[in-house]
């Protein structure tokens, strides 16, 4: 009776165990991939903490005690003047201008991936990057010759608010030229938006045409993008606009699942369209024209972390921007990590470092995932 008993314990066990690999396998089915964004979540997340840590260790500088440096801002430690300057002063703000400016760049190639339902789409794609180009090299080149009041009014902030300026400005253009009658046609939209990074293009062509050799070489870096620059008060200007982007994207995540099916389906589920693309569109001008007002011209990550993402963990809107953000964080904090030390003291632009080691990894994934696709 004690070993019938002992046999039925096993069998109800064995069951258990088969209920539970059974349901494990449906979850990280094709068709149900919820768990594996849940999963990918949760790994990204630890990975985004160690690369922070890892990137306010890393540097130029030798033997910086981080810890105690951190700690010691508060009087909770003993630390020495130079590395609580150092990592206060110049890594922190770097870092989290690094993280911040990674994850509105990612979340923004996500976003215009899902509205133009278009795996290549990245923010460059309507004109927002190309303006906030031209408004940048109007400030560098064209600064000198500001009226005093203007160029005293911004100060130092000149460039960045040019190129902030100029990405809404570009923004505004392209809705009135893709709505009409109250409707504005996405495919219009992304026809305009060619248009216009084509005419601005030429007019920053024009402008750069009248620059001096120490302003081409300002150009020439500035178009590159880099963190070099982070300061505290460039972040406390630019977060809230990022971070608005960042918290606006995930209410996109519904209505843009909807319209993969098209307008009109996604009309017929109740969907409001016209105020999703309007959403869309300027959460991606706020995040794009944020970053690149500080950061400069990087480009790679809206197109690449998205894609990445889709491959593993399918196009379900609703998993796919916070780990969008965190990816896309740890790519450009990566990218910063090797600029500064790849060819130490000196610095790389950071958009050569995320284009040279970004392109052929992302051919490699697509190569192998061609059948995806």
């Amino acid at each position: 009776m004690a070993g019938r008993s002992k046999m039925v314990a096993l069998d109800r066990s064995e069951r258990g165990r088969w209920g539970i690999a059974q349901t494990t396998r449906a979850l990280f089915s094709a068709g149900d991939r919820r768990a594996v964004a849940l999963l990918l979540r949760l790994i990204l997340a630890a990975a985004l903490i160690v690369t922070m840590a890892l990137s306010l260790g890393w540097g130029a500088a030798d033997e910086v005690a981080v810890i105690p440096a951190l700690l010691g801002k508060f009087g909770w430690s003993e630390a020495s003047l130079r590395d609580t300057v150092i990592i206060w002063d110049i890594r922190m703000p770097r870092v989290l201008t690094a993280t911040l400016v990674g994850a509105a760049l990612a979340v923004s190639g996500a976003v215009m991936q899902g509205l133009f339902r278009n795996p290549l789409a990245d923010p460059g794609l309507i004109g927002v990057s190309a303006g906030a180009g031209l408004g940048a090299v109007v400030a560098i080149v064209l600064g000198g010759v500001l009226p005093a009041a203007i160029a005293g009014f911004f100060g130092r902030w000149l460039v960045p608010a040019f190129a902030f300026l100029g990405g809404w400005g570009a923004t505004l253009l392209l809705f009135a030229l893709a709505t009409r009658g109250g409707r504005t046609s996405v495919a219009t939209m992304l026809l305009a938006g060619i248009a216009l990074g084509a005419l601005t293009g030429a007019l920053t062509g024009i402008v750069v045409y009248y620059a001096t050799d120490d302003q081409l070489r300002d150009l020439t870096f500035w178009s590159m993008g880099s963190v070099a620059g982070a300061s505290w008060q460039q972040l406390f200007v630019a977060a809230p606009m990022m971070l608005g982007a960042l918290c606006a994207a995930p209410f996109l995540a519904r209505a843009l699942n909807a319209m993969a099916l098209g307008e009109a389906a996604a009309l017929h589920l109740g969907i409001d369209t016209q105020a999703t693309k309007r959403i869309a569109i300027l959460t991606v001008a706020g995040a794009t024209g944020a970053s690149v007002a500080i950061t400069g011209g990087i480009g790679f990550v809206g197109i690449v972390v998205p894609h990445l993402l889709r491959l593993v963990q399918g196009p379900d809107h609703r998993g796919l921007f916070v780990n969008a953000a965190l990816l896309g964080a740890i790519l450009l904090l990566w990218a910063d990590m090797l600029a500064r030390t790849f060819i130490a003291p000196a610095e790389l632009p950071i958009g050569i470092v995320t284009a040279a080691l970004g392109g052929p990894f992302f051919m490699s994934v697509l190569m192998r995932n061609r059948h995806l696709l």
